[in-house]
């Protein structure tokens, strides 16, 4: 049964011209200003992004979703939006865009952070990097205004600004040509700064003073920026409203347990995937790959990506980890591997101009590069039939990775061919071996529905193997 819902749902994106403008810094200080007057506020970030979830997340104490067109559709993104935001005049839901407010791989701008504000009816407050112009700070903001899809830029936070009167002569200009209020000036501050690293933000786990930054960047935001009027353009947005579905969501009679590595060197899941998951039959077990010596007693392993260069000696040093996921693949356990994944996998990683020995089931030698191997979104057509994914179906996909593998003369088996994108090879990607699959590519559940219910699938079919077996 379709019906059709209308919502008040106090919404705003932060946005920029062009990335590393600050959106992330501001967002988490107007979410954590806000938190601690006693609104709530649900983080949503546009793209493919695990890092800068990670400090929403932080900022608002609730899990902060991923709204990617590419890899989810737009009416999905919009379901998404809706099915999480509170229809609460306390609560604020804060989209944090990426990239440029416009930037996206589509020349009609329909994958843009523009075109989920356009669909989402929400405002824009953008950021702006003060450092370089003065009054010619006014075209900037004029280009946001008038590029299609055309949306409604509430106002303009000034970053990064020099002197008190560049703030002037940038502020006058805007209001004047562009007719939009300037609703804070943020100086240059070495305390409203994320340490960035090769991937972007270092990670709330890399970071020992996470929560203090988060704090502080709240009462500073609060300081210089003008958060009454900021509060209101959340509140000025039209009702929104979409199409629901009387759908009844089926569970699976399967009862895996299904261990995930999260930690410091493994911490690239959207919450989407693990609650697929859930939905299908899984109890998820965390197990922390820098301390656990060995599995505990799991039906099925997911080793999602991060940044395992930066852990190698660690990893490395514990066999007892290692020596068992390699056995427990070998006696058939299924494992899902991403990225972060596939480099433990592999037989060794070299980094930093060292050598380390990994679990050594992959037949791969990994080394890092001075730059992106693999950086943006991948097409993969999957060229035979897997326990995983079926033949010729077409996944969407996203990489970034420093890292390629040596590839031996003995070939692999792979499971998709690249149409977009490097993967593994260049041409190749997902590796099958046994009940291993294993991929420089992150899907998201979303748009691969199929996904958790083979995954869990798999696992129990396993299970139920080895339970005949051992009568």
């Amino acid at each position: 049964m379709e019906t059709m819902n209308s919502v008040q749902l106090p919404r705003l994106m932060i946005s920029s011209p062009q990335k590393s403008s600050g959106k992330t810094i501001v967002s988490i200080g107007i979410i954590s200003h806000f938190v601690s007057q006693g609104i709530s506020v649900q983080s949503f970030k546009k793209g493919p992004d695990f890092i800068d979830p990670m400090w929403l997340s932080l900022a608002s104490g609730r899990e902060c979703f991923n709204l990617d067109p590419y890899l989810m559709g737009m009416e999905a993104c919009c379901n998404s939006f809706l099915r999480n935001s509170s229809n609460d005049n306390n609560s604020l839901s804060l989209i944090e865009a990426n990239h440029g407010l416009h930037d996206g791989m589509d020349l009609d701008g329909s994958d843009s952070s523009a075109a989920v504000a356009e669909l989402l009816k929400t405002p824009v407050l953008l950021v702006v990097d003060s450092r370089h112009t003065n009054r010619g700070i006014a075209a900037l903001v004029m280009g946001m205004q008038a590029m299609p899809p055309r949306v409604t830029i509430a106002g303009v936070i000034l970053n990064q600004v020099r002197s008190p009167r560049q703030e002037e002569k940038q502020k006058s200009a805007i209001e004047q040509f562009c007719n939009v209020p300037v609703v804070g000036a943020i100086p240059m501050d070495q305390e409203l700064v994320i340490p960035e690293r090769h991937l972007g933000l270092t990670t709330v786990g890399e970071t020992t003073d996470a929560e203090e930054l988060i704090h502080r960047a709240g009462e500073k935001i609060a300081h210089y920026c003008d958060m009454s009027t900021i509060s209101a353009m959340f509140y000025e947005v039209p009702r929104l409203k979409t199409k629901t579905h009387d759908i009844s969501v089926r569970k699976s009679t399967s009862q895996v347990r299904m261990g995930v590595f999260r930690d410091a060197a493994f911490c690239f899941y959207y919450p989407e995937n693990l609650d697929a998951l859930k939905t299908n039959g899984a109890e998820i077990v965390f197990i922390d790959s820098l301390k656990a010596t060995s599995l505990p007693e799991i039906d099925g392993l997911y080793i999602g990506g991060g940044f395992p260069e930066s852990f190698l000696e660690v990893l490395s040093t514990n066999k007892g980890l290692l020596d068992d996921v390699h056995a427990r693949v070998e006696e058939g356990m299924p494992l899902y591997a991403e990225c972060g994944g596939l480099i433990y996998l592999s037989e060794s990683a070299s980094y930093g101009g060292k050598t380390y020995a990994l679990a050594g089931i992959l037949p791969f030698d990994i080394c890092f590069q001075r730059y992106p191997e693999g950086h943006g979104y991948l097409d993969l057509k999957s060229r035979c039939d897997s326990p995983w994914f079926k033949k010729d179906m077409r996944i969407k996909a996203h990489e970034f990775h420093y890292s390629k593998p040596v590839i031996p003369e003995a070939g692999c088996t792979y499971q998709f061919d690249v149409v977009r994108g490097k993967g593994i090879t260049g041409k190749n990607d997902g590796v099958l071996y046994r009940n291993l699959f294993a991929s420089y590519g992150h899907i998201h559940a979303i748009g691969n529905p199929e996904w958790a219910e083979k995954f869990v699938s798999l696992a129990s079919d396993v299970k139920a193997k080895k339970r005949v077996a051992a009568i």
